[in-house]
């Protein structure tokens, strides 16, 4: 134990270093805290040599070498480390020991872990609690301590305070605080004006450790105001109680002649260094304001001011517009205008009026039928404007354009048909809108289509135009064992048709020679037929017999007929007759005589076949196919017999003739009507019996007509050709 400072260490026991810093702790103040070499030489002079020496108190915080006792880190200055220390081998030494009576480097510091056993090395602080009166730092030496000052104190306690001059407040207010006495350190002194004044200098002064203040002691000075000067046409006088322009002062202001103050009459100077109100100024007396009239323009020249006294103003008018009052206007003294505010009405055109048949539709910006009035025509349905759509007043007062018209829209002009007539009624113009045209057809003749057509308004009538088709009659045949050849006015088998009729050889017509189609639809007479011409009846000659074959009646024309005589008769004369075509029998009448003749050998002809379409009737008088045999041939409706009617054999053996055939009837040759199309079937051959024709129309055209004809077994079709109609 030295002194006031003492070092102790633990002889009864080794400890790890947080053991040794614990007793240190407990029963001392803390493990030594070494501050210079001096005490370094102390402690190892002092303490006995042990070999593990001992803990002091150094320990690696963080990474850095810290005393624990201050906290504070260990300075390069103050390192007394070892040679090759501190070394931290394995990475655990965080703690240091100091070697006391080693042989080597006595006094040094080496690194060791935490954990190992040591004497603890201890001290006990000399300083006390709150040492050096609190205004300096207590620093320990052996045996003793001493007293380390703060900046304003002295003394060997700190006790005392230095001095600064003291302060006199002249014309300021001065409020101080002295903690160590009057003006002394770290006294304080706050400086205040009067309200109007402003503080020269600092505002608070302090005694410093020099024994000087931190500044030189204030004055206080009248707030002053910005400078104030007459506004125009104005005057100004002011009263100053502290200075020009400062706290306290007065200014009062006035105007000239013709002009009025607008703002505050006076201004005081106030605390602030601001002027009571706003700066006031003199201006010229004020007319009411003028606007620009509508459709106008205001031009004005101002010398004191807007629409002030003096100002002048001149009005005028945009194009189109006439200016009705002053062009110009003064602003007087009164403030008022030497006149009323002129207006611009816009110039006016002649009234319009809509056309006939239309209407009118005006939008007016102005006035009605003034410039700027824009007007629109239209006409009513079934009627075209003629001229301008629209027209608008312009700033000469007339218009643009001429008056337009409404012109009823026109149809296509008509015609009568052929064979027919045409009569119309117009209402606004020759085949125009609202025309109607009514169509009619002379005799024999009927209308196909609508009688009556009317224009409408979208320039086009009301239908198709109509036809006068001739009247149709009943479609005439040739009769049976005849022909039929007529000829056609309009068309086939119509109104103006006539036909003739006549028959083959060997038939006769019975009924009028020819028919002619009427107007009413009607033939002249009715239909004739042919008769086969007659012979005269024969009858068997005396012990004979008679057997005939009639094709078309009895004993008439085509009639054969065969002689054969009784047991011991002979036929004397022709074996067969023949009723021909003039109404007689070929060759005479035969007898049979009573001398008896040989039975002659019968005489055989080729087996005769049936013509395609068509029969074959045969009579045999002594076999069939045999001398005497007999055919009549005939054929099918719709087919004509090409070649002899009936065939004999002779005692020759051949017959009279080739075997005929049957061909079918042609009908007349068709063609594809104007603007259509054709297409037919055949069976038997081109446009013969039971040829189908079908017709058809481009578009745009109609058919007028049947659409299929046929070939009938008469050579005629079954209709008319039909006819396409645009």
């Amino acid at each position: 134990e030295v002194g006031a400072w003492t070092y102790h260490y633990s002889d009864q026991g080794d400890y790890t270093w947080e053991q040794a810093r614990n007793y240190c702790q407990a029963f001392f103040t803390d493990l030594v805290a070494i501050q210079n070499k001096q005490e370094i030489e102390y402690l190892n002079k002092s303490l006995p040599f042990h070999g593990r020496y001992y803990w002091i108190g150094i320990r690696k915080l963080g990474g850095t070498w810290t005393w624990v006792g201050t906290k504070k880190a260990l300075t390069k200055e103050a390192e007394n480390w070892a040679v090759g220390e501190p070394n931290n081998r394995r990475s655990n030494q965080d703690c240091v020991e100091i070697y006391i009576k080693r042989p080597r480097e006595s006094g040094k510091w080496n690194d060791e872990p935490c954990h190992r056993r040591k004497k603890a090395l201890c001290y006990q602080a000399s300083c006390q609690p709150f040492p050096c009166s609190q205004h300096g730092e207590c620093v320990e030496t052996i045996g003793s301590y001493r007293c380390k000052c703060y900046p304003g104190f002295h003394g060997p306690e700190c006790k005392d305070a230095v001095q600064c001059t003291e302060l006199q407040a002249e014309g300021v207010r001065m409020n101080c605080s002295h903690p160590y006495g009057d003006f002394s350190y770290n006294s304080t002194c706050v400086f205040r004006c009067q309200e109007g004044f402003e503080r020269q200098g600092a505002g608070t002064l302090r005694c410093l450790a020099s024994q000087q203040w931190s500044a030189d002691p204030p004055a206080c000075t009248a707030i002053t105001c910005p400078v104030l000067s007459a506004p125009d046409r104005g005057e100004l006088r002011c009263s100053h109680l502290h200075g020009d322009f400062t706290f306290g002062s007065t200014c009062a202001f006035s105007c000239q002649m013709g002009f009025a103050l607008t703002g505050s009459e006076s201004r005081d100077c106030t605390a602030t260094g601001t002027w009571t109100g706003d700066a006031p100024r003199c201006e010229a007396i004020a007319c009411p304001v003028l606007n620009t009239p509508d459709q106008g323009k205001l031009n004005c020249s101002h010398l004191h001011g807007d629409f002030a006294f003096g100002s002048m103003c001149a009005f005028s008018c945009q194009m189109g517009f006439v200016l009705m009052g002053s062009e110009n206007l003064e602003c007087m003294a009164t403030g008022n205008w030497t006149g009323d505010a002129p207006r611009c009405e816009a110039i006016t055109c002649p009234v319009l009026s809509a056309p006939d048949q239309g209407e009118l539709n005006c939008s007016h910006i102005h006035g009605d039928f003034t410039f700027g009035s824009v007007c629109a025509f239209s006409c009513q349905m079934g009627f075209a404007l003629m001229g301008s759509e629209s027209r608008e007043c312009t700033a000469t007062g007339t218009w643009t354009g001429d008056a337009p018209h409404c012109k009823a829209i026109t149809c296509p002009v008509l015609s009568a048909p052929d064979q027919g007539e045409l009569n119309c009624s117009h209402l606004h113009g020759d085949f125009t809108f609202g025309s109607t045209c009514v169509f009619s057809c002379q005799s024999g003749f009927v209308l196909t289509g609508l009688e009556s057509h009317e224009c409408t308004a979208t320039g086009t009538w009301t239908g198709d135009i109509p036809l006068c088709k001739a009247v149709a009659c009943p479609v005439l045949s040739a009769p049976d064992q005849g022909e039929l050849n007529c000829s056609h006015l309009h068309e086939d088998f119509a109104f103006g048709s006539v036909c003739a009729f006549s028959c083959q050889m060997g038939f006769a017509l019975k009924g009028p020679e020819s028919l002619k189609c009427t107007a009413t639809g009607t033939w002249t007479g009715d239909t004739p037929h042919c008769e086969a011409i007659t012979c005269p009846v024969l009858s068997a000659p005396d012990r004979g017999d008679l057997n005939c074959s009639h094709l078309y009646g009895d004993f008439a024309f085509g009639s054969m007929c065969a002689f054969s005589c009784r047991t011991g008769f002979a036929l004397t004369g022709p074996d067969s007759r023949e009723c021909t075509a003039t109404g007689t029998w070929t060759r005479d009448a035969p007898r049979c005589e009573g001398r008896a003749t040989a039975r002659a050998q019968t005489i055989k002809c080729s087996a005769l076949a049936t013509p395609t379409m068509g029969q074959a009737v045969c009579s045999h008088l002594y076999g069939d196919f045999t001398f005497g045999s007999m055919c009549a041939f005939s054929c099918q409706t719709g087919f004509v017999l090409m070649g002899p009617e009936s065939l004999k054999c002779t005692a020759t053996g051949i017959w009279t003739g080739d075997t005929p055939q049957c061909a079918a009837i042609r009908c007349p040759v068709l063609d594809a009507p104007s603007k259509g199309h054709l297409s037919c079937s055949h069976v038997h051959g081109n446009f013969t019996y039971n040829s189908t024709c079908t017709f058809s129309c481009e578009e745009g055209f109609v058919r007028m007509g049947a659409e299929v004809l046929q070939c009938a077994a008469t050579g005629n079709w079954t209709g008319h050709r039909p006819v396409c109609a645009g």
